[in-house]
Order: structure tokens, then C-alpha cells, then sequence
């Protein structure tokens, strides 16, 4: 591995793709400081980010890379545009002009994107007004005019936008998947800042060496478990017939259906921390008492919450692998070109048995998903170390890694392929 990060910068057109990456990388860090104008950043920190509003807030804050907190051009990252995404996904499946338009091959996924766009836009604009008119009630926007009420409104809108652009210019010139790529700079960002909390909360006496080990340690096992199940698969055997034609033989091959572990990758957990986060941020501006009491027993941490937060994740694992993986569409292929799993007839038992082995392999990845975005909750009060890194935070940081370092490891071995046939 360490050899082949050697050899990316000896491979021009690669080298090209990885520097672009990292440049634009750095663009996106130096918007997220551009300040939104007409807001007072100092006193929408001490209201809304002084501890009061908890781990709502702070979880959108971290997924805008501090962004949010620091009220910049980029405070609402790249949400509208991964809920539009979302949002066009699951239509794809139940609206038959999507659908169709998602067998067009290129052009028709040109078309999913555009529109893909246009709602990004849309709901960059519903959010903005709504975050615009929730600072002003805590007298964060001091000269609420209209013209600044727009401005503010324009500013926010246009850096979901330029966000957008961004990540497809990454993934079109770059290196990985663009809009993967900025969540991932968002997370990282904060490691710094995390690690100079623990090096004061340990000055102080608060923690000693022993938790940071024990913390160190945990984390090694938690990454190397995420590696494993995103990477693990279940291979079901599949064998096509001989057919003769002419004096030609067709077939007669084995290969196999990859059923991966973790098959909803971490859409599960993004779907139950929006469904939980959302009832918890709108409690908590209702001026009512058992609104607040609503917000303080579905707010981040508490027992109601973790055991909500698993119960989702377990159910959107499931609807979301059943979207993404067609047991009949795939059995009908594998008749179609006479292809059959050894032991099992073709048609209607080959799609229970898939089915079955899918419910199976789904349960794995539904536990283990739930296991790791409910362990940051425990690790916190038996370590004493405060991490903003959590479950969701971690699944998505390894597996933008290891896609990433995948393309880069196909790239050298493409290069080394022709280099070798010269």
C-alpha cells in the first residue's frame, strides 16, 4: 500500500487527478471561513452553540465542517444536495419515467443528475429561509432588513451551489467521488481541534494516559471492523450451461454474485440520525415545556434516542438493500443467459433462495451498523475522551478512504499493465 502512494506521483496523468483532488480540497476549506454578511457569528455561537442546543446541532455542524458553527458561505455543506440525490434515488424506483430514464445508460443518468440539481437548489433555498429566520429570533441577524434577510438567503444558497460544482469537478478531474470527498474534508477537519481538547482536558487532570490508550485502542478495533464488513461478501455460486453454436462454444463457465455484507453502506445511518435529529431540533424552538422535555428525551445520547437511532437503522438497512438489490431482476438475468446457482432450479426457487441468503447477509450488516453508531455513546463515559468522530462519521471516513485508495490502486495497475505489453 505504502508502495503504491509511492508510485502515484511517478504516473503523470494520475499525479494530475490526486493534486486536483487535494487543490480543490483546499479551495472547499478556504470558503468555509468566508464569514455569510449581517450575521453576528460571536452571538449566534454563545446562543445556539454554547452547550444549551447539544448534539442536534453540533451533529449538522460537524458534517459542515464547522461551517455551520462559525456561520460561513458553506454552513449548510452539502446536504440539500445529498437529500436531493436521496430523494431522486428512491423516486427512480417508484416513478416509471425515472426509471426508465435510469436504463438509458449515459444519457439518461445526465437527465437524473440534472434534475438531481434542480432540487438541490430547491432545497438549498427552503433551508436557507428557514435557518435565516431561526437566527433571527435569537437576534443573531442585527439589521433584519429585507435586503439582508436576501442577502443572507442568496449567500447560503450559492455555497450549497458552488459545493455541488465542486464535487463534480472532483469527480470528473479528479481522483474518488466528489461529494464523498467534501463530507470526508468536513470530518477530518475537526480532528484537529478534537485532539487540542484532549491534550487540555489531559493538562487539566481530567483524563490521563490511560483513557487516551484505552480510547486509542477501541478506535483501532472499531476501524478495522469497519474495514473488514465493508470490504466482506458473500459469493454465491453461479454456473452457465455449454450452448454450441455453429462450431463455436458458448459458456460453460463459473463466476459468482458478490452479495456484500454492508450492502446500504451507510445511507441507513444518515436516513435514522435525520429522521431522529429533525422532531429533536424543531422541540427544542417550540416555547413549550413539553417540547423541551421532548428535545431533552430524543436528544443525542440519551436511552430513548439510542434505542430509536438502532430501531431505524435496522429498518432503513433493510429498505434500503431491498431498493438497491432485485432478487428476481437478478435471478431472470442469470436464466436469460443460462446461467443457474448449482443445486438450485432456475425461476421462482432461485429467487427465494437469493432472497433468503440476502434477509441473511442483510441482518450481519444491519447489526454491525447499528453496533458501531451506538459504540461512540459508550466509549465517551469510559474513556472520558470527547471525540466529535462518531459512528456514522467513522463508516463514512473509511469507506471514502477505501474507495479512494481502490481507483488509485486500479489506475497503477492499468499503467503497469500496458507498461508491460510495450
Amino acid at each position: 500500500m505504502l508502495k503504491a502512494l509511492g508510485n502515484v506521483f511517478k504516473v503523470k496523468e494520475l499525479r494530475d487527478k490526486v493534486l486536483f483532488m487535494l487543490a480543490m480540497m483546499a479551495v472547499y476549506r478556504l470558503g468555509a471561513h468566508i464569514p455569510v454578511p449581517g450575521v453576528d457569528v460571536a452571538l449566534l455561537q454563545e446562543r445556539l452553540f454554547g452547550g444549551n442546543f447539544g448534539g442536534a446541532l453540533d451533529f449538522l455542524d460537524l458534517f459542515a465542517g464547522g461551517a455551520l458553527s462559525n456561520f460561513t458561505i458553506f454552513a449548510m455543506s452539502i446536504t440539500p444536495y445529498i437529500t436531493a440525490s436521496i430523494i431522486l434515488q428512491l423516486l427512480t424506483v417508484v416513478v416509471p419515467k425515472l426509471e426508465e430514464l435510469s436504463k438509458q445508460g449515459n444519457e439518461g443518468r445526465k437527465k437524473i443528475a440534472q434534475y438531481t440539481r434542480y432540487g438541490t437548489i430547491v432545497l438549498a433555498v427552503i433551508q436557507a429561509v428557514g435557518i435565516t429566520l431561526y437566527i433571527q429570533r435569537f437576534g443573531a441577524v442585527p439589521n433584519a432588513s429585507v435586503f439582508d434577510i436576501a442577502l443572507i438567503i442568496v449567500s447560503l444558497t450559492a455555497g450549497t451551489a458552488f459545493l455541488m460544482w465542486l464535487g463534480e469537478q472532483i469527480t470528473d478531474k479528479g481522483i474518488g467521488n466528489g461529494i464523498s470527498i467534501i463530507i470526508f474534508t468536513s470530518i477530518i477537519s475537526r480532528f484537529p481541534s478534537d485532539m487540542y481538547n484532549t491534550y487540555e482536558l489531559l493538562q487539566a487532570g481530567t483524563i490521563s494516559i490511560l483513557n487516551i490508550l484505552i480510547f486509542a485502542v477501541l478506535a483501532i478495533i472499531i476501524i478495522a471492523g469497519i474495514i473488514f464488513v465493508q470490504q466482506g461478501e458473500r459469493r454465491i455460486p453461479v454456473q452457465y450451461s455449454k450452448r454450441i453454436v455453429g462450431r463455436r462454444v458458448y459458456g460453460g463457465r463459473s463466476t459468482h454474485i458478490p452479495m456484500k455484507i454492508n450492502q446500504a453502506g451507510v445511507i441507513p445511518v444518515i436516513f435514522a440520525s435525520s429522521v431522529l435529529l429533525f422532531p429533536g431540533i424543531i422541540a427544542q424552538v417550540l416555547p413549550y415545556d413539553w417540547a423541551a422535555g421532548l428535545a431533552n428525551a430524543i436528544s443525542p445520547g440519551s436511552t430513548l434516542y439510542m434505542v430509536l437511532y438502532g430501531l431505524m437503522i435496522l429498518f432503513f438497512t433493510y429498505f434500503y438493500t431491498a431498493i438497491t438489490f432485485n432478487p428476481e431482476e437478478v435471478a431472470d438475468n442469470m436464466k436469460k443467459y443460462g446461467g443457474f446457482i448449482p443445486g438450485i432450479r432456475p425461476g421462482r426457487p432461485t429467487i427465494n433462495y437469493l432472497d433468503k441468503v440476502l434477509m441473511r447477509v442483510t441482518l450481519a450488516g444491519a447489526v454491525f451498523l447499528t453496533i458501531v453508531a451506538l459504540l461512540p455513546f459508550a466509549m465517551q463515559p469510559l474513556t472520558g475522551v470527547t471525540i466529535s468522530f462518531g459512528g456514522t462519521s467513522l463508516i463514512i471516513m473509511v469507506g471514502v478512504a477505501l474507495k479512494t485508495m481502490e481507483q488509485i490502486e486500479s489506475h497503477l495497475l492499468m499503467r503497469h499493465y500496458e507498461g508491460f505489453m510495450k
